[in-house]
């Protein structure tokens, strides 16, 4: 697959990771589409932003004609994925389906249990509802591919760290500007056990490569992510990038947790994800480094541009 100017790249969503992954398509010379409910997204001569509901597959179909490659970068709210995800993938299979487009799925480590560290290579068993949606999501794709009715590829990232993650991560909106004015921080589950981080920098690149690599396709990567840090470790590297003096990091109460579900329906769900907080929750990337020459961002290079995005 070549990089020609009139390649047409469809990207389905614009929260960090699409845009992301929009604006690195575009900077190597592609036309791309950012399709969402709403028609927001990045800003970019070689960007069109189209207001489509991608739950609706003869509108999604129409709205990526002509797409070379279509990257599953949508996110529904956390509360609702058992409800919103099985049309939405579904619509998204259909549209790369009936464009004969290569589908790239953003995704991530729900569908493993809690072996340590995880590899693309590992047996799908998920521990959880989100996981069992998302293993779900990918066999039904996987299916299609092996059917010959489309390709498919999915990139399988940890939890995000980086500029422009907002209030949808760990160590987004509700942790860094706390940290930057020198006010604690409380965080969930345990402070001191392994956890891999993946930059959203890391996360375009990956899903770019697996678009273009005809050797990618039928299976899942892990996307590039560098070693692992507990939650203590992150907030300490952030003060020293930063140059603050180190705050103070506490455990939320399981309680509380249950007390703020009451009220928020995203917190009410993060309970059944305690577990990736609680024991080493570590990816293994090497084959995708190994296989596509793409190699982890370090994370003290990502909270560096975090701490610059903020201020």
């Amino acid at each position: 697959m070549s990089s020609n100017r009139n390649q047409i790249h469809v990207v389905v969503g614009s929260g960090a990771t699409g845009t992301a992954t929009a604006l690195r398509l575009a900077a190597a010379g592609h036309d791309v589409r950012v399709i969402t409910r709403s028609g927001s997204g990045p800003d970019h001569p070689s960007i069109e932003l189209r207001a489509v509901d991608a739950n609706n597959a003869d509108q999604l179909t129409r709205a990526a004609s002509g797409a070379t490659a279509i990257y599953n970068c949508a996110n529904p709210p956390y509360h609702k994925w058992t409800s919103d995800w099985p049309p939405l993938a579904a619509s998204i299979l259909a549209a790369a389906e009936a464009n004969d487009a290569v589908l790239v799925t953003l995704s991530n480590l729900y569908g493993y249990d809690t072996t340590d560290p995880m590899r693309a290579t590992d047996t799908l068993a998920p521990p959880s509802v989100k996981g069992a949606v998302r293993t779900d999501m990918w066999n039904r794709a996987l299916a299609a591919h092996e059917q010959g009715r489309v390709r498919v590829t999915e990139a399988r990232a940890s939890d995000f760290i980086g500029p422009g993650l907002g209030a949808n991560g760990h160590m987004g909106d509700r942790v860094v500007p706390r940290v930057l004015a020198g006010k604690s921080v409380s965080l969930l589950g345990r402070t001191d056990v392994p956890h891999s981080w993946t930059a959203i920098s890391d996360v375009a690149e990956t899903l770019v490569a697996l678009g273009a690599n005809k050797h990618a396709w039928g299976r899942p990567w892990h996307v590039p992510t560098d070693a692992p840090l507990s939650q203590a470790e992150v907030i300490s590297l952030l003060c020293e990038v930063a140059e603050v003096e180190p705050v103070k990091v506490k455990a939320m109460p399981k309680a509380l947790l249950a007390l703020g579900g009451l009220a928020v329906p995203a917190l009410r769900e993060l309970k059944e994800v305690l577990y990736q907080f609680e024991q080493p929750f570590v990816i293994d990337s090497a084959a995708t480094t190994d296989a596509f020459d793409l190699k982890p961002t370090p994370i003290i290079e990502t909270l560096a541009k975090t701490v610059v995005s903020y201020r």
